[in-house]
Parts: C-alpha cells; structure tokens; sequence
C-alpha cells in the first residue's frame, strides 16, 4: 500500500544510487562505457527504499537509524548482484565460461571486484551519510503523514 514513508525512502536511495554511481564513474576506467549503470541503481535504490525501508517505519530514532543502514546495505548488495549478473551475461555471449556453474560462480567473483570500486573514502561517507539521512527523513515522514 502506498505511504509517505515508503515514497520518502523510495527517493532518498534513488537520489544516494544516484550520486554514489556518479562518483563510481568518476573514479572508474577512462573511457569505458558504462550504460545504464546509473539507471539500474536507482531502479534498484527505488524498490529497496520502497520495499524494505518503508515498511520497517515507526520504530523509534534508533530503529530509523538502523532502518537506514539496513536499507543502504541492501541497495549495496542488490546493485552488486545486479551489476555482477549484467557483466556476467555479457562475457557469457562471448563465450568465457566453461559452463553454466563457471558462469554462476563468476557472478560473485565480479561482485567482490567490483565492491572494491565502493572503498574510497568518499563513496563510504555518502552511503554512511545516505543511510542516516533516509533512515531519519522516513521515521520523520511515518510520524508526520500518518
């Protein structure tokens, strides 16, 4: 059912997908094109914020917090996963795998390569700072729109 918490987290992970996969694009290869990359994460920041954040409101300010940072992680894991199958399907048309299996077990291999991209400092303060941010901003839209 639609809600003002769920809308507010909706685009407050919109908007941190938004600039996280800006900044991952700063700092990532020259001249490699990236696609849709940035329009994934925030589909993918939309239904996290809509689906696991906004439903989860009304518990307090510890729980926004935590609410925040839980859904941060998962539009981490989500856009790795998403991100890791996109790239594996791409070298499976180019036929680099074995098998099936290989191809699978490649989806987390290139997660875990591309989770290095999210190690500098500031693509860590702006989930850190998202999270809080959309943590408190949904709590505040669940007591105020009722």
């Amino acid at each position: 059912m639609p809600s003002a918490p769920r809308l507010v987290a909706a685009i407050c992970l919109l908007v941190v997908a938004f600039l996280v996969s800006g900044m991952i694009i700063d700092n990532g290869e020259e001249g490699k094109d990236y696609g849709a990359f940035t329009t994934v994460n925030m589909i993918i920041g939309l239904v996290c914020g809509w689906m696991i954040m906004g439903k989860r409101v009304g518990r307090g300010w510890t729980g926004a917090v935590n609410n925040g940072l839980t859904g941060m992680a998962a539009l981490v894991f989500w856009g790795l996963f998403v991100q890791g199958c996109n790239e594996m399907i791409r070298l499976a048309m180019r036929h680099r795998y074995d098998g099936p299996f290989d191809a699978l077990i490649s989806i987390f291999k290139i997660g875990i390569e591309y989770s290095q991209f999210l190690l500098a400092p500031e693509i860590l303060w702006t989930l850190a700072i998202g999270a809080l941010i959309a943590g408190l901003a949904t709590e505040e839209a669940g007591r105020r729109w009722r």
